[in-house]
């Protein structure tokens, strides 16, 4: 009996762990940026709002997108292995006018997981505009509540998240009181709602290696 205990366990412990439980299809609405690293495109990122969780956060945020505060705009502060942000500024690093601040949905229950977006803010919780940031990994210290008042996420990458990857990874300078800028600026040349997004289907598996000849 103790020899199949152990035979047992032994099998549990090298058994693959349970895969993560797949992320519900999003419902949007979508937003896709078109960026490029001067005048270089690097491809487009497609977001995924989560209009039930983060109502006033979502809304706020296609606002700015309906007017076209977005295009034009830098990802201004690049953060590898944390986050990169944008929203806020022009190539020449000069701050874009916002409209009044909103209130922080830090409590709605999503995490700033990897490819969450969540809304920048000041120190004061309700102090969130325009300026938005793109999670490079799991970052749940700033949920709410671990830390304090939490960063309000109010959707994800579904799409071109490489090209986040990419950008987490240009040279970076400071510029004026600014640090972790890029040297050459991260242009989101479009920022539009989508009415529909189809996922990409998987790329086909290799094809199988010929067997060897005897």
């Amino acid at each position: 009996m103790q020899l199949m205990t152990v035979a047992f366990l032994l099998a549990q412990a090298a058994a693959p762990a349970d895969a993560p439980a797949p992320l519900p299809a999003p419902k949007g609405p979508f937003v896709t940026l078109e960026v490029t690293q001067g005048r270089q495109p690097l491809g487009t990122i497609t977001m995924a709002l989560d209009r039930e969780k983060a109502p006033v956060s979502v809304e706020n945020f296609l606002e700015y997108v309906k007017a076209g505060h977005y295009d034009g705009t830098v990802f201004h502060r690049v953060m590898p292995g944390f986050m990169i942000q944008g929203g806020g500024y022009t190539p020449e690093m000069e701050e874009k006018p916002t409209r009044p601040s909103i209130v922080n949905e830090a409590r709605n229950g999503l995490r700033n997981s990897r490819g969450a977006i969540a809304m920048a803010r000041l120190d004061d919780p309700n102090s969130a505009s325009s300026q938005f940031f793109v999670n490079l990994r799991d970052n749940h210290r700033l949920d709410f509540g671990i830390s304090g008042a939490g960063y309000a996420v109010f959707g994800r990458v579904v799409e071109g998240m490489e090209i986040v990857d990419r950008i987490a990874m240009v040279p970076r300078t400071s510029r004026g009181q600014h640090e972790n800028v890029p040297e050459v600026p991260i242009v989101v040349r479009r920022a539009r709602e989508v009415a529909t997004w189809t996922p990409k289907p998987a790329p086909a598996p290799p094809p199988a290696a010929p067997a060897p000849t005897p």
